[in-house]
């Protein structure tokens, strides 16, 4: 079921984008916490659950290094459905979309996908997402030239608001919001999903198409964010227990918290919103310039175009770049980059220890004379110094399988 978001709010998505946003409510007063369709099935499995993005979520099941550690050698099941899952249609969708997202929609084909940007008037970002051009034949029973796109839960409501605000009325938005999404992760994931949902194999990286289990609709992605294969499956959320239950009773998959999703994509050095992108980020900064497809920096077009191209042929001030930690000490958010006279220059964003490598990683944002691999810099937290090297991201390589791999 989706909800026609386009022409006006609904009482519940003003009370939904209140719980989450709301600065009038008493100071002392938490907001309420939404939960997930599989909230009682993460209970039943020994998730512990810790307030997310405005929802009850598992952090961990086993133990954040065992589930990381297992994700890396076969398949972890993550429940994303926090995040939120738009379809747009219309005949000029494409073009519009086009106005806010500096990515070649235009040129995406049926059953293909793009990481793409929602972007600022000044150039920032509001959100990183995926869409995906949808075939006439899909899970949504949306017919034409329609598209399905997923961003973060955190700012999916602020999202929604920015779509109603700058496109027209001719382009459609839904909010499909009783649909799961469900991530299987891992070198084994396509081995376990072929199982359960055969054909699923024919996919590639960045490719979707429409399956069924059960009767159930799917869409199915080969996507992901931890740098291993793997693939997202939006499902009904009346069915996603049974399935995330049929899933796990294959012996290569076990369910896996927001812990090691973090460690895991820390490590294939993917930033998070709100904490490495944000409204004060641009993406050549980011160095997400891949987001911005060659046709579009050309014909422009799109919010910021003008300081981000200015950005980018003339450098940003700062860039997020990976850094490797000496010693065993794992670096955490918010700590500063620091000059040889201990002025701050930079922050680190993201930061923790990687399993994989048994070293203390981070991304930080730093000045561009600094930001050159092999740039030894200082950080301070908690009144301690520590010495870091500027790295070559990703810390560990993408698995992804693409076409002829």
């Amino acid at each position: 079921m989706s909800r026609d978001v386009h022409n006006g709010p609904t009482d519940e998505f003003t009370q939904a984008r209140g719980t989450e946003y709301s600065h009038d409510a008493d100071a002392g007063e938490a907001p309420e916490l939404l939960q997930l369709p599989l909230d009682q099935w993460h209970r039943a499995r020994g998730g512990r659950m810790v307030p997310f993005a405005g929802y009850e979520m598992p952090v961990q099941y086993e133990g954040i290094m065992a589930e990381h550690v297992w994700t890396r050698e076969h398949a972890g099941l993550f429940d994303v459905s926090h995040m939120g899952q738009l379809l747009f249609s219309g005949p000029d969708a494409d073009a519009q979309l086009e106005t806010l997202l500096p990515g070649d929609i235009k040129g995406l084909g049926e059953g293909r996908m793009r990481y793409s940007l929602l972007l600022a008037e000044n150039g920032g970002i509001h959100d990183d997402l995926m869409v995906t051009r949808l075939p006439a034949e899909n899970a949504f029973e949306a017919e034409g030239r329609d598209f399905y796109m997923v961003v973060n839960g955190a700012t999916k409501w602020d999202d929604i608001g920015v779509f109603r605000e700058f496109l027209p009325d001719e382009v459609g938005m839904s909010h499909l919001d009783e649909q799961a999404l469900l991530a299987l992760q891992g070198p084994e994931a396509v081995t376990a999903l072929e199982r359960v949902v055969p054909g699923v194999s024919a996919l590639v990286f960045m490719t979707a198409a429409a399956f069924e289990w059960q009767g159930n609709p799917l869409w199915v992605s080969r996507s992901g964010y931890t740098g291993e294969d793997g693939f997202e499956i939006s499902i009904p959320g009346d069915a996603a227990e049974a399935f995330a239950e049929a899933l796990c009773a294959q012996p290569e998959v076990k369910p896996i918290g927001l812990g090691a999703r973090d460690s895991l994509r820390l490590e294939a050095g993917l930033p998070l919103y709100g904490h490495d992108l944000d409204l004060e980020t641009t993406p050549v900064a980011a160095d997400l310039g891949f987001a911005l497809s060659k046709r579009r920096r050309e014909e422009g077009g799109f919010a910021g175009h003008a300081r981000i191209i200015a950005e980018r042929e003339q450098g940003p001030v700062a860039k997020r770049v990976g850094l490797i930690v000496d010693g065993r000490q794992p670096v955490r958010e918010g700590a500063a980059v620091v000059d040889d006279e201990g002025t701050t220059v930079g922050k680190v964003t993201s930061g923790g220890f990687a399993p994989t490598l048994q070293k203390p990683i981070a991304m930080a944002y730093v000045p561009a004379a600094l930001a050159q691999p092999g740039t030894r810099v200082t950080l301070a937290q908690r009144g301690k110094i520590h010495h870091a090297e500027v790295v070559a991201m990703p810390f560990v390589p993408h698995r992804y399988v693409r076409k002829g791999s």
